[in-house]
């Protein structure tokens, strides 16, 4: 299996040192930096960046022919959207000074530790990535496209809003950084994720692990693994789901329900891409990408202290929101025709017809059980259906008395409360009048559902109704 060249482009060492080429490869290879280009003679850089995706370049100031002042000019000039690290033999200031201004992202003595010099690369390279990752996103809204629709063919839809997702996951899909995906239950986050791994083009599987009620020790094991004998009843080597993901998508799901403890553990493992599997002294390295997703509001989480500031920033490098069902009811028709075909097929019956009520039934309810809720629904209402008409039965069942939202009194706000900021306040006649008729319109003159609708009999609506009209 050919291995995933990461980043996805070419990182380029010029220097006249071969040895300094060399071991500073070997380095870049082993903080997971596969995409190198390496080249002696500083005459051929320019070509090398012509023929070449290069994003970062690291450049010693001291080789014959072509100095590396007069290269960084250069490729400032022709190669703009290119990062170059200078490295250099000397520790002069006023030279580090002049770099920067002509275009250096960053400048190195070659006797400092190499570890700096790797994490400045890193850093070169993550802001690499954001800047391609910028410029692609505004193309593809730009000219509202999407390259590779196929990927996401599980998820039925046609609201403009997903469509502006999928454009997103495609101008990030081969990132390396975190990517944080949100929404309530139900909405279909783990389909998302699927488009997410199939559009990374990653060579390794996607590996899901859902966190929720797995304290720390089961967390380290399951994710990291451990060796023979590690603790008492290990009595085999177990591979950790980080390993088993390869370079493929490490997925953790409900990641709101990590404990602090296992929350450190993370944010070491994203920071480091490093790990220990338990009973080892050795660290592995992570090369898989990392998506996490949670139906809970993380920043007020971070808020209450029991998320971690720093892990909430760095998991939400890239956050994709999944719009609940009731913000995109276009899509309803859409899902149930589908979710009937599924169940058809699913109990070997033919594709029912739809009660003509129950595409405004449909979009009077806010679905708090998202997308899985209305496949529940069809399920059960398809299971016990005989021929001719689908009944209502199942999906009134399901929805129950939809009593309306009552605020808390104190929650006067001009979003909770419509009567807010009004001049004249209604009489209460005028305003049950107001209501009935509002529900009436909604239901399209269905009283039955405009009934639900107010959470009243359809005895009380009618004779409303008739006062109404008197």
């Amino acid at each position: 299996m050919t291995a995933t060249l990461y980043p996805t482009f070419s990182i380029l060492l010029v220097d006249d040192e071969p040895d300094w080429l060399y071991a500073m490869s070997i380095s870049l290879e082993r903080a997971g930096l596969s995409n190198i280009v390496t080249c002696s003679d500083s005459r051929q850089a320019l070509q090398l960046l012509a023929d070449n995706s290069v994003g970062v370049v690291l450049l010693d100031l001291t080789m014959p022919h072509l100095s590396g002042e007069e290269l960084l000019c250069r490729i400032s000039e022709e190669h703009p959207d290119v990062t170059v690290i200078i490295v250099s033999g000397l520790n002069q200031l006023e030279t580090a000074v002049n770099c920067m201004r002509n275009g250096a992202f960053d400048y190195y003595v070659k006797t400092s530790e190499e570890q700096r010099i790797i994490k400045g690369v890193l850093r070169a390279v993550q802001e690499q990535e954001l800047r391609r990752e910028n410029q692609e996103l505004r193309s593809r809204f730009l000219y509202d496209r999407l390259e590779h629709p196929e990927a996401f063919s599980a998820i039925v839809t046609g609201d403009k809003a997903m469509r502006s997702i999928f454009q997103y996951l495609e101008a990030v899909a081969a990132s390396s950084q975190p990517i944080l995906v949100t929404g309530e239950s139900g909405v279909g986050k783990e389909l998302v994720v699927r488009a997410l791994h199939q559009l990374s083009g990653r060579k390794g599987e996607l590996v899901a692990v859902n966190v929720a009620g797995l304290d720390d020790a089961m967390i380290a094991d399951t994710l990291f693994g451990h060796l023979k004998g590690a603790y008492t009843g290990a009595g085999e080597a177990r591979r950790g789901m980080i390993e088993q993901a390869g370079e493929g998508t490490l997925f953790l799901d409900e990641i709101g329900d990590l404990g602090l403890a296992s929350q450190v553990k993370l944010l070491r493992l994203l920071q480091e891409s490093e790990y220990y599997p338990i009973g080892s002294d050795r660290p592995r390295r992570m090369r898989a990408r990392v998506v996490v997703a949670t139906h809970q509001d993380l920043a007020a989480r971070q808020s209450a202290g029991v998320f971690r500031k720093d892990l909430y920033y760095r998991l939400r490098t890239h956050h994709v929101h999944i719009p609940p069902l009731r913000q995109r009811k276009g899509d309803i028709a859409l899902l149930l025709d589908h979710f009937l075909e599924e169940a058809a097929r699913e109990f070997g019956k033919k594709k029912p017809t739809l009660p003509k009520e129950l595409a405004v039934l449909l979009a009077a309810y806010d679905f708090p059980g998202n997308v899985r809720e209305l496949k529940g629904m069809v399920c059960d209402a398809v299971s016990t259906h005989r021929g001719g008409v689908l009944s209502m039965d199942a999906f009134i069942k399901a929805f129950g008395e939809l009593a309306p939202h009552t605020p808390p009194a104190q929650a006067a706000s001009p979003d909770s409360n419509p009567f807010f900021g009004a001049e004249r306040l209604p009489g209460f006649n005028e305003v049950i009048d107001l209501l009935v008729s509002e529900a009436v319109r909604r239901a399209e003159g269905n009283q039955s559902i405009a009934a639900r609708l107010l959470g009243v009999s359809q005895p009380t609506l009618s004779k409303r109704l008739k006062h109404l009209r008197g």
